[in-house]
């Protein structure tokens, strides 16, 4: 079989991102172009102006992706896009990008599910081996699933409110913290103790998360408390936050007997949470991937490895393709 180069474009929040991988698992080029310091401003992405801006650099970013590969598109395999989910605005405009692309060229269009492509992430340094655990901890969603193989996912538990990565935003701006929240939380919570009690979330017997009584403790906390020790209370708020995810997944390897997991979502990148899922791998003697930093956070690499299986069963999309902002896995 001849090689399979897959151009892929994520735009579904505030990166403009293109990839071409090879075969699902090589990144011969990664250009991305983030929108951080705009939103900063407001603390918080801003979906008018996140849309506007990815329409202003997407064809700079193709060109820059084409020219680290040395390539152009008569080589393209096919175009693989973000269509769901995502900022309804953002993703139309990586959407009409890939579909003007595949008509002009002739080549196939595959539409890839965000939170899949976060999974698939984990395929390109290592390789998938089923079955096995996801864990998606991102800025709209928190689940554990099970991946019986390619595409095959059973969802065990999902957020009943906020998502971990929305926690973390919204408790960064409750203590003057910059956007985006997560890492600024976690460089405070290096300095401080936990020294706060902090109420256990959905603290029961199901694999389901919740985070919304975590952050209206904390909102009670920072109105209420005269002494606040924000790198205390920030040092509490991760480990009771990282502890929801630490005892859902213990549960999953205890009662499953599965020996892999996969952390996805922008959310694997801290270090904290990687320290706790580390031990408790190391505990049920499980296997542990989770993307390098590179391709933790929003990209169009990810898309790519993820519509490589799509490609390989001819799983095209048409022209009707359209953006959903709430897109499920299963």
């Amino acid at each position: 079989m001849n090689d399979v180069y897959i151009l892929a474009i994520e735009s579904s929040c505030d990166e403009t991102s293109m990839a071409i991988v090879k075969n699902g698992k090589e990144v011969i080029s990664l250009s991305t172009t983030t929108q951080i310091k705009v939103h900063a401003e407001y603390g918080g992405v801003v979906p008018e102006i996140a849309s506007r801006m990815h329409t202003e650099v997407i064809t700079l970013v193709l060109d820059s992706t084409l020219k680290e590969a040395n390539m152009k598109m008569e080589d393209i395999s096919a175009i693989a896009v973000t269509y769901t989910p995502g900022l309804t605005g953002s993703l139309i405009v990586g959407i009409e990008c890939a579909k003007t692309l595949s008509l002009i060229y002739n080549k196939p269009l595959i539409g890839v599910n965000h939170l899949i492509g976060h999974v698939y992430a984990n395929n390109i340094d290592n390789t998938l081996k089923y079955p096995l655990l996801a864990l998606i901890v991102s800025g709209g969603h928190t689940e554990l699933l099970i991946m019986e193989d390619d595409y095959k996912f059973t969802k065990l538990g999902e957020t009943l409110d906020d998502a971990i990565g929305e926690c973390y935003d919204k408790v960064a701006r409750l203590l003057d913290l910059k956007y985006p929240g997560g890492p600024n939380i976690e460089k405070l919570a290096q300095k401080g103790k936990p020294t706060y009690k902090l109420p256990v979330p959905v603290n029961d017997n199901s694999y389901n998360f919740s985070y919304s009584g975590l952050k209206s403790a904390i909102i009670n906390l920072t109105h209420h408390e005269k002494n606040l020790n924000k790198a205390d209370l920030a040092r509490s708020f991760e480990e009771t936050a990282i502890g929801e995810l630490t005892r859902k997944v213990k549960k999953a390897l205890k009662e499953t007997n599965i020996k892999r997991l996969v952390i996805a979502g922008g959310v694997s990148a801290n270090q904290y949470l990687k320290k706790e899922m580390t031990k408790l791998c190391q505990e049920y003697n499980a296997e542990l991937l989770i993307p390098k930093m590179l391709y933790s956070t929003d990209n169009a690499a990810m898309i790519g490895a993820a519509a490589y299986p799509l490609y390989l069963k001819k799983e095209f999309s048409d022209y009707t393709l359209n953006a959903s902002s709430n897109g499920d896995i299963c």
